[in-house]
């Protein structure tokens, strides 16, 4: 577990244009809601351009933020579809339209089926409410202060078939504090997500981060653990 202190990203004032000279690195962004995560991604100079932005769900806050902001969108509604593959094939025929880069779920509530996974292996990343390996699946907040842990964060991970299973890249940390109630460690973390999220598409559109196998590799030599930001 390597930490370090992390680059200071610019992050521009919200505007109704969004800043495309980052053109050769191309991500699209998968969402499912509100869409907060997304504008920390739209509301950062980064070393790429959002292609486009897919929901799964009509009529989300999310679909609005990428409006003002010029990018193209698309809702594609999954409960149009008879089987979670047939709604995989025709996201993927969307997504690859725009040739991206990279694929990020920002709140994406879909489990993606294995095909594809595989499709974009080493090229679709997540945002887990958790210090990964700890705490897969859903309502981790109130779990960590259940079983009474000092401390939680988020992971930024490669996407594999494991549900938040796939290696980690970055991870923030901070103590659970003695007054916290589920919503407000919610929150802390939610803060601290919308820091690192930017910091890993950077690393990966700055081509410092590559996914061989099941390894991690930055700047060229393997990773053994992820990198870890401390907020304490």
């Amino acid at each position: 577990m390597l930490s370090v202190t992390l680059p200071k990203l610019t992050v521009n004032p919200r505007s109704t244009t969004y800043n495309r000279m980052n053109a050769d690195y191309r991500i699209v962004v998968l969402i499912s809601g509100s869409g907060t995560t997304l504008q920390s991604i739209i509301d950062t100079d980064l070393p790429a351009t959002i292609a486009a932005v897919i929901s799964n769900k009509p009529h989300v806050l999310g679909i609005e933020r990428a409006k003002e902001a010029g990018i193209p969108t698309h809702v594609l509604d999954h409960t149009g579809f008879s089987s979670r593959e047939a709604f995989d094939q025709s996201l993927q025929a969307l997504v690859d339209q725009y040739k991206p880069n990279l694929i990020v779920l920002a709140g994406f509530m879909r489990i993606l089926s294995d095909d594809f996974v595989e499709h974009y292996y080493g090229k679709l990343i997540n945002i887990h409410p958790s210090l990964l390996p700890k705490y897969k699946g859903m309502n981790t907040h109130q779990r960590v202060m259940d079983e009474g842990e000092p401390l939680h964060g988020s992971s930024v991970h490669f996407v594999n078939s494991e549900l938040d299973g796939g290696p980690v890249i970055l991870q923030a940390r901070l103590p659970v504090l003695p007054n916290d109630s589920r919503e407000s460690l919610e929150l802390r973390i939610k803060t601290k997500e919308h820091l690192i999220y930017p910091t890993a598409i950077s690393w990966l559109a700055e081509g410092r981060i590559e996914l061989k196998g099941n390894e991690i590799y930055m700047d060229g030599k393997k990773m053994t653990g992820p990198v870890v930001m401390d907020y304490m």
